[in-house]
């Protein structure tokens, strides 16, 4: 028995499939790059997560290799896993058997891999995008799975649009599927078009009426467009689905997916209700999903359940009273079990380096290499001549800025401002570039930051478009650090940046960044190197994969 009464010998378990590496990062401005796709996995692994899809390996030779190298160091990983056995890495490919092959050759390296495929089965998606016929869709289907399960015994198949294709002709085709081999059949509602009724139905529909369904894992994935995913999943789970795929914060294409954290902790509170479990440690929650908001740079909003600001927060006084009194009364589920910590030490300008590591551990990242801790120790010996107190998010904004950054091709050392109501802002920036030599130059903006990012320009040589620009505080007060987010684009749309690799075509892609100081001006400098970095990496891997999109060609 659990702490409820609910006898956890008789849950079943409900696989969580995480897609926040490829489905996630296919929202606009969260391109990552090999290395932070590569510690993303590392922490899913801690977190729990069964099955990581860790990319589209067809899409480039730098996907290709991020999957690759998750597969090598990440797949075998067994530290801390409830489950007491090693990730599943994924790869997705469309149905053909040069993606497929591709995939495979990806991930083949893991202990324990898998191949996913799909094809779209609605009406409007076979007319309109792949011009095929129903006959011809159920072809396709069969000789692309029956290829994979010839490389790999653990494949999965998706009807793409299957909230929106026949049902009855989705039971032929899962049908087809099973023969040719696939072992989990996955029901995207790929558009988010579905109501938790239908979606549950369907799930049932299809699981009552396709022979062979007690042969294989049935899972949910589910889009966010209409703000359903999370209550669609979860009807899917107990209409008998026993995957969920899932991204960290929810990220994802339009809307986005549905939240793991969401999802796990929905099946963690209401164990009565749900009567499953997952392998899911809830106290890596909070440090995957600020470790993804770093790397993606897409703020999560305050108001966000489970892991945004606000979640655990209480400000109307009659709530206040209560908590007072009781927790229970205004919180179903504790901070602590989705790793918010309680600060117990106060650290300041004396603190030194074992108190500071203590806190740092306490907040969940206990695996930070030497010269990773002392270079966040040392940022933060500088934050504490500035501020008396330095609070558990002042760290974590440290080590988000300090840690969770690209590669530095432009590293700022310095940055000097002078404005006023009565003045020409103006900015003086030295740079080191990527041949280590020193470079300075100065602007005039309309503001500081724009001086800022003028006189950036200069030295880098590059004038992308600013698409958005967020600025936070950290904490209270008016010593709080100010965290920046922004997201830029390559001017014209520039192609050496950006290439859509399922249709071939040039289009504007963008690049978000993540800046953090006391000194609002040098958190939007710190954003927008960040940006500016993640950007000029992408452009060394374009001519190759232009040719790998040219060999994919379908």
């Amino acid at each position: 028995m659990n702490e409820d009464g609910v006898d956890i010998q008789e849950q079943e378990t409900v696989v969580i499939f995480d897609t926040t590496l490829r489905d996630g990062e296919q929202s606009p401005g969260a391109t990552l790059n090999a290395d932070e796709k590569l510690e993303i996995a590392r922490q899913l692994s801690r977190l729990g997560v069964d099955i990581c899809e860790a990319g589209f390996p067809i899409a480039s030779p730098g996907d290709f290799d991020a999957v690759r190298r998750i597969a090598e160091e990440v797949g075998p990983l067994l530290d801390g896993r409830k489950s007491g056995q090693p990730m599943v890495i994924a790869g997705l490919a469309r149905a053909n058997k040069q993606d497929i092959q591709r995939a495979y050759d990806a991930v083949k390296v893991a202990p324990r891999h898998r191949i996913h495929t799909f094809l779209a089965t609605s009406d409007i998606h076979l007319k309109h995008k792949l011009n095929l016929d129903r006959e011809e869709c159920i072809e396709q289907v069969i000789e692309s799975v029956r290829f994979a399960r010839s490389l790999c015994d653990d494949v999965e198949f998706s009807p793409e649009d299957a909230g929106r294709s026949d049902p009855d002709f989705l039971v032929q085709v899962l049908t087809e599927a099973i023969k040719a081999g696939a072992t989990t059949l996955n029901i995207p509602d790929t558009v988010g078009y579905v109501a938790p009724e239908e979606y549950g139905w369907l799930i049932n529909y299809l699981i009552e009426n396709t022979p062979g369904a007690d042969k294989v894992v049935w899972s949910t994935h589910c889009h966010n467009d209409l703000g359903l995913a999370t209550a669609n999943t979860l009807a899917g789970v107990k209409a008998g689905a026993r995957q969920v795929e899932v991204t960290i914060n929810g990220i994802g294409e339009r809307a986005g997916n549905t939240s793991l954290e969401e999802v796990a902790m929905a099946i963690h509170t209401r164990p009565t209700f749900f009567n499953f479990t997952t392998n899911i440690d809830t106290t890596h929650i909070t440090r995957t999903s600020r470790m993804v908001s770093a790397y993606t740079g897409m703020v999560v909003q305050p108001n966000k359940a489970i892991v945004g600001a606000n979640a655990f927060a209480h400000e109307a006084g009659i709530h206040q009273d209560g908590m007072l009194k009781n927790q229970l009364t205004y919180e179903i589920m504790r901070p602590e079990t989705v790793g918010l910590h309680a600060s117990t030490l106060v650290l300041g300008k004396h603190s030194g380096r074992h108190a500071f590591r203590v806190r740092i551990e306490d907040l969940g990242y206990d695996d930070l290499e030497k010269d990773e801790l002392e270079q966040a120790f040392q940022r933060f010996k500088r934050l504490a001549d500035k501020k008396k107190v330095v609070t558990d998010a002042d760290i974590e904004a440290i080590i988000a800025d300090e840690i969770y950054q690209p590669p530095e091709i432009w590293k700022l050392n310095q940055i000097q401002v002078s404005c006023g109501d009565r003045s020409i802002p103006t900015v003086s920036v030295s740079l080191t570039g990527p041949d280590g030599t020193t470079y300075m130059d100065a602007a005039l903006g309309t503001g500081p930051v724009d001086a800022a990012y003028q006189a950036i320009n200069r030295i880098v040589g590059e004038t992308p478009r600013l698409k958005e620009f967020s600025i936070n505080a950290v904490t209270e007060g008016l010593d709080a650090q100010a965290e920046a987010t922004i997201r830029i684009q390559p001017d014209n749309g520039d192609s050496k940046y950006a290439l859509n690799p399922q249709t071939s075509q040039h289009y504007a892609r963008t690049y978000s960044g993540h800046g953090a100081s006391t000194d609002i001006v040098v958190a939007s400098a710190r954003a927008y190197l960040s940006a500016l970095n993640k950007m000029l990496a992408a452009s060394t891997e374009t001519s190759s994969v232009v040719e790998q999109v040219a060999v994919a060609g379908d």
